[in-house]
C-alpha cells in the first residue's frame, strides 16, 4: 500500500485564508479567531480538547475522529510550531501545545534554522531544513509505513501543492472572513486540473471540500 501524503481537516476563512496577520505567541493564528474558525470541530463529541459530555455527532464528527487514523508522521511549518522568526533565541520554548501535544507521532518541522529534537509525552519533534520531497521522505520513513499528515500552515501546504507530492485534501471553508493573512487559495477551483473534489455542506455552517488526485 503506497503512503499519503494527507491534509486533513484543515480549516480556511471563506475567503481563503488560513490564518490572519499579526501572529504572536498569545495570537497563534494572528488576528483570526480560532474560536470562530474552528467552530465546527471544538462543537462535536470527538474534539479531543471536550471537557464537557455531549457534543455533535455527524459529518463534522465524523473528520475530527478521524484526525488520527492510520497517521504515523506529521509535517508542519515554522510558524505552525511557533511565532519565532530567524535563529532560535529559545531552545527552552517548547511550542503551544504543553505537555500533551495532540500529534502523537514524530513530527518534522520545516525550518532554515534547525534546532536539537526534543519529546514531548508520544510526539517527537524533529528540525529539519531541505525541499518537500526531502522532508516528505524523511517523515515517510518516521512513518513506518502509514501516511503522513501535512499539518499546515497554507503557505506549508502551498509548497507542497506546487511540488505535486499531496495525494489528498481535506479543507473544512468556513463562514468568517478575514480578509488578509496566509492564504491557501483564492479558489478551490485552482487545483481541479490535478485533483477530483467532492464539496458536502454541513449544518455546522462549514462546507468540507474533500480532494483527491487524479
Amino acid at each position: 500500500m503506497a503512503q499519503l501524503l494527507r491534509v486533513q481537516n484543515f480549516t480556511v476563512s471563506r475567503d481563503g485564508f488560513g490564518a490572519g496577520e499579526h501572529q504572536s505567541l498569545e495570537r497563534p493564528f494572528g488576528d483570526a479567531d480560532p474560536g470562530e474558525m474552528f467552530a465546527w470541530a471544538g462543537a462535536t463529541a470527538s474534539w479531543p480538547n471536550r471537557t464537557d459530555p455531549g457534543g455533535s455527532r455527524g459529518l463534522d464528527d465524523y473528520f475530527t475522529r478521524d484526525f488520527a487514523h492510520n497517521i504515523g508522521a506529521e509535517i508542519m511549518g515554522r510558524n505552525k510550531f511557533g511565532p519565532q522568526r530567524g535563529p532560535w533565541q529559545d531552545h527552552e520554548w517548547q511550542g503551544w501545545w504543553g505537555d500533551e501535544p495532540p500529534f502523537h507521532t514524530p513530527v518534522f518541522v520545516m525550518t532554515h534554522h534547525e534546532r536539537p529534537s526534543f519529546t514531548l509525552s508520544d510526539t517527537t519533534f524533529h528540525f529539519v531544513g531541505g525541499d518537500p520531497a526531502a522532508v516528505l521522505e524523511q517523515a515517510r520513513e518516521a512513518a513506518q509505513g502509514k501516511d503522513v499528515r501535512l499539518g499546515g500552515g497554507a503557505t506549508t501546504i502551498r509548497q507542497f501543492l506546487d511540488a505535486d507530492l499531496v495525494d489528498t485534501l481535506h479543507v473544512a471553508v468556513s463562514p468568517v472572513k478575514l480578509g488578509s493573512g496566509t492564504r491557501l487559495w483564492e479558489s478551490p477551483d485552482e487545483l481541479l486540473d490535478r485533483f477530483h473534489l467532492d464539496v458536502v455542506p454541513s449544518a455546522s455552517g462549514v462546507t468540507h471540500h474533500l480532494f483527491w488526485r487524479k
